[in-house]
């Protein structure tokens, strides 16, 4: 959105060309709509410009980028089939069936004919059609022929797969066509728009970036088709500060810094999307855990322990098997028994590996009779669960088959519940400082006007959604509403990040939950003496661990704050005749809880402080004739400077104080 006003002296009905001649507007917002600059308006209409480097612009941009790609793809290879071609954050793709994989030459070609077809300024024009003319006209191509049928009727397919809705809009089929100046149509896509006025708006700020494989509609089941991956910002300097941080990505990726640092690995023994940690990746997963549990405690949680395994009976009741069996590992047959002969005497049971912990939680809660004394009742877990994750899904470990969640489940009253999840919401921040993140935001799901999709009385979505808003606008954090993004039974909170490099991640989530208290019957004694139906608020403050480290190792670099690495102090001597001196300074250190060693190597003092510069150990303890003499030690830290002749007791100090109070140590003005 901008400030920009409309032209003076416009007669209306006017178009947005009229309206807006700022060639920084692509688009229009029509009474809350989102328009082509095309689109008539009369004086009653509620009309808002929509520039190129505003957020409805960028994806506008974005999405025509992309329908300029399955253009030059299809003129390459014309019998190439057309997928979905949605925006994405950072960029866009589209899907192709195509018979042979597209390879990096073939994007050289397809990035050079995109070039042309931007120079030709090709208007977009868009056309509403029926799902009769829509069939004639794409008849070759069975990917928008099935999303068509699948629509059922206008607007009614956009959740059929992943991007549709770029594809089929609310309330009636579209199809753009791209118009040379000649009035020729070039090309054509269902599609629901809006698109920049032409091709030329597209400018060079843009780029093809990979290929990878994906199933049509996200089913292994289907046809897998090629996707070409793709970038476009309003200017060729947005660009290429895109493109530094993504060299900057690469740089912190945590799969490749978990193997520089020898911190976890994915063996082929063992299986896809399961990782193994290493001692040094265990040390820090440890201290993570460890700080988190005694924050939970101090917080009045109780920690309890699950089962990996469950009979099928409890995921019935719990309808996991019924909305989650495609994400759930396969059964295993158990307690089958057969005779001598082979003939089953007792028929088996199904079991099956947990997908979430917190049906078992629930059975916890309902081992007994609670009263209302007995709540808030807050239950932790650092539980392992598991997913079953497509091949292709898989990346590292924010994308496993086997993961720990450190989940906690609170069981309240209806009137306890703002005062909890305002309780959850400030633990939960005040948690994520302790590790070094502070630049956050909120989002809240909320329910939309169709009723139908949910359960719960309209006074329960009413209270609950207020009780959430007003946690989060207390919170004073940057707070998004989004209608029709609440889980079916109830009300949500999601926590965002930005890591160092200006990446956003989503967190920690409060989900108000009145549905499974309902399904298990959980009940407790009110003070009324009846009996009343608990809340439940689902809460995972890491997420999953897993996802957690990856973020935090990416956040620093693998140089992590001194209380998580995983060797706190390493002694270099400049001879090995001093080594002994060290030895006596890292045992005084280890007696404080302190990770320190001595590198005892043969290799040179220089090759020892690049070793354990590159291992990304905070501070190094060198030590020489000058430094035995006189009880002191040198500093020497990450970015290469050194403090020389620290007491030995000032030296240990400072190393415990920095630990206690989780602080980075990356130079020498850090441990002054």
């Amino acid at each position: 959105m901008t400030d920009l006003l409309p032209a003076a002296g416009v007669t209306y009905p006017a178009d947005g060309f009229a309206l807006f001649p700022d060639r920084s507007v692509v688009a229009l917002r029509v009474n809350g709509d989102l328009k082509d600059l095309a689109t008539v308006v009369t004086a009653d209409d509620v009309v808002e410009p929509v520039t190129v480097d505003s957020p409805d612009g960028v994806s506008i941009l974005r999405h025509s980028t992309a329908h300029v790609l399955a253009q030059a793809v299809q003129r390459i290879r014309p019998q190439a089939n057309l997928g979905i071609g949605p925006p994405i954050v950072d960029g866009f793709y589209y899907d192709f069936g195509v018979d042979e994989p597209f390879t990096p030459e073939d994007l050289k070609a397809i990035k050079k004919e995109m070039e042309r077809i931007v120079r030709e300024n090709q208007r977009f024009v868009r056309r509403v059609v029926t799902a009769d003319e829509a069939r004639a006209e794409l008849a070759s191509e069975p990917f928008k022929l099935e999303l068509i049928d699948l629509a059922g009727g206008p607007g009614s397919g956009a959740h059929a797969a992943e991007g549709a809705s770029a594809e089929i809009g609310a309330g009636e089929l579209t199809v753009y066509d791209n118009v040379t100046r000649d009035g020729e149509t070039a090309w054509r896509d269902l599609c629901r728009g809006p698109h920049v006025p032409g091709t030329r708006f597209i400018g060079n700020g843009w780029d093809l970036t990979r290929i990878a494989g994906a199933y049509w509609r996200g089913s292994e089941k289907n046809p897998q088709l090629q996707r070409i991956y793709g970038t476009a910002w309003p200017t060729k300097d947005e660009l290429r500060a895109y493109q530094q941080r993504l060299e900057e990505a690469a740089r912190r990726d945590h799969r490749k810094l978990g193997k520089e640092l020898d911190l976890f690995s994915f063996p082929d023994e063992i299986g896809s999307g399961l990782s193994v940690w290493h001692p040094k990746g265990g040390i820090v997963r440890g201290e993570m855990e460890q700080h988190a549990r005694r924050r939970h405690i101090e917080n009045g949680y109780t920690y309890v322990y699950t089962p990996h395994i469950s009979k099928e009976d409890l995921f019935l009741t719990s309808n996991h098997l019924v909305t989650y069996r495609e994400g759930m590992f396969p059964p295993i047959v158990m307690d089958e028994e057969r005779d001598a002969d082979g003939n089953i005497t007792k028929q088996g049971q199904d079991y099956y590996l947990k997908p979430m912990n917190c049906p078992m939680h629930i059975l916890i809660y309902r081992e007994r009779a609670r009263s209302y004394r007995d709540l808030p009742m807050r239950l932790a877990e650092n539980g392992t669960v598991y997913r079953n994750e497509l091949s292709g899904a898989l990346h590292g470990l924010t994308r496993v088959r086997g993961f720990t969640q450190d989940d906690s489940h609170l069981f309240v009253t209806e009137d306890q519940l703002e005062s909890e999840a305002t309780r959850v919401l400030e633990f939960v921040i005040s948690m994520l400082r302790d590790f070094g993140l502070d630049d956050f935001e909120l989002e809240l799901s909320l329910r939309d006007d169709e009723k139908s999709k949910w359960i719960g009385s309209d006074a329960f979505w009413d209270y609950s959604t207020n009780a959430l808003r007003n946690v989060a606008v207390a919170s004073g954090l940057k707070l998004t509403e989004v209608p029709g993004e609440a889980a079916f039974y109830g009300p949500k909170i999601d926590l965002k990040t930005r890591d160092a490099i200006g990446r956003t991640w989503q967190l920690s989530t409060v989900q108000v939950d009145v549905n499974l208290p309902e399904r298990f019957g959980l009940e407790y004694m009110g003070p009324d003496g009846e009996k009343h139906r608990p809340i439940m608020i689902h809460r995972a403050l890491f997420g999953s661990i897993e996802r957690f480290f990856a973020i935090l190792l990416e956040h620093y670099a693998g140089a992590f704050p001194v209380w998580l690495s995983p060797v706190q102090v390493v002694g270099i001597p400049v001879a090995e005749e001093f080594a002994p001196y060290l030895d006596d300074i890292v045992a005084r250190l280890r007696e404080r809880g302190v990770r320190a060693e001595v590198d005892h190597s043969t290799d040179r003092m220089p090759k020892k402080i690049r070793t354990h510069t590159t291992q990304k150990v905070p501070v190094q303890l060198i030590a020489g004739e000058q430094d035995r003499a006189g009880g002191t030690v040198s500093f020497r830290f990450r970015d290469g400077s050194q403090t020389n002749g620290i007491p030995v007791d000032e030296a240990i100090d400072r190393i415990t104080r920095a630990i206690a109070s989780h602080a980075l140590i990356d130079t020498a003005a850090d441990l002054a």
